[in-house]
């Protein structure tokens, strides 16, 4: 059974004041990782993602564009905010999906699944921006753009496989026992 946010079990050395307000408990099955509620983990999965990604990002564009680091480091945050929106909506909607399906396993197909569509949905959106902010072509924004998103193919698996196993799987793939 799940705890309800009326009645969280108490996660190891936190007290319940501060579970209560951080909005965590701890999953019956898995003891040693918090579950967020689900607005509140979208939330933190995406600014998550987003800290780390401009971390990396960031100093490619200025090597392989040779623009400023500011300028580059102002379009990584812009797309960073782009897709940090994208992310919030997406991952809502991919996990209402996910709610519906019989097994609430996040195996690796389904976690390519989710990377490969978040990815596609994503370069819609970005290929124009950069294209305008470096003063290039469509094609040559898309070039990038594929690069990049070759490169968060990976992150984005290892990233959601990570957050999983720190704050447990999502609440919609949790379901009761036999």
């Amino acid at each position: 059974m799940l705890p309800t946010p009326e009645s969280p079990r108490m996660t190891p050395g936190c007290p319940r004041e501060a579970q209560r307000l951080l909005g965590v408990a701890t999953i019956a099955h898995l003891p040693m990782t918090l579950s967020l509620k689900p607005q509140r983990r979208r939330v933190v999965q995406a600014v998550l993602y987003e800290v780390f990604a401009t971390a990396l990002v960031a100093p490619v564009l200025w090597w392989l564009f040779d623009r400023s680091p500011l300028s580059t480091l102002a379009l990584t945050l812009s797309l960073s905010a782009i897709a940090l929106t994208f992310n919030f909506a997406f991952n809502a909607l991919f996990e209402a999906w996910e709610a519906r399906q019989p097994s609430g396993d996040r195996t690796w197909r389904r976690r390519a699944a989710h990377g490969i569509g978040f990815e596609i949905g994503l370069g819609l959106i970005v290929v124009p921006v950069m294209a305008w902010w470096l003063d290039i072509g469509l094609w040559e924004a898309l070039l990038a753009d594929i690069g990049i998103m070759l490169f968060f193919l990976g992150y984005t698996v290892v990233f959601t496989w990570c957050f999983d196993r720190v704050f447990g799987p999502p609440q919609s793939t949790l379901r009761p026992a036999g």
